[in-house]
């Protein structure tokens, strides 16, 4: 059935109205897990516990063979959880250590 201007209105329901085959299966959305735990969860929560504690001025000095993952990732994911908590610190390293610090405001 089509109105005065052409376009379909109605009409009885058929074979090509079947839908389409989901791609994918469905939970409830009560059953999906919130919340993020990355791989680097335990390393950064330590690094974000010392850095609560860290005396003005001073640095924290981790061995790198002592991280789980390589140095610049674990940056990446430090660097993530300071600016959701609106934390800025710096990091250095050598062929040894890697460094983190809180950068103090100016005064």
């Amino acid at each position: 059935m089509t109105n005065d201007d052409g376009t379909l209105i109605g009409g009885p329901v058929g074979e090509n109205d079947a839908k389409p085959v989901m791609n994918f299966k469905s939970i409830l959305q009560r059953d999906v897990p919130k919340g993020r735990d990355g791989k680097h969860k335990l390393i950064v929560t330590q690094l974000l516990s010392d850095l609560e504690q860290l005396a003005e001025g001073s640095a924290l000095r981790i061995p790198l063979e002592d991280l789980p993952d390589t140095k610049e990732n674990i940056r990446s994911a430090l660097n993530r959880a300071t600016r959701q908590r609106d934390m800025e610190v710096a990091t250095s390293s050598d062929a040894t250590f890697l460094y983190v610090w809180k950068v103090q405001p100016e005064r």
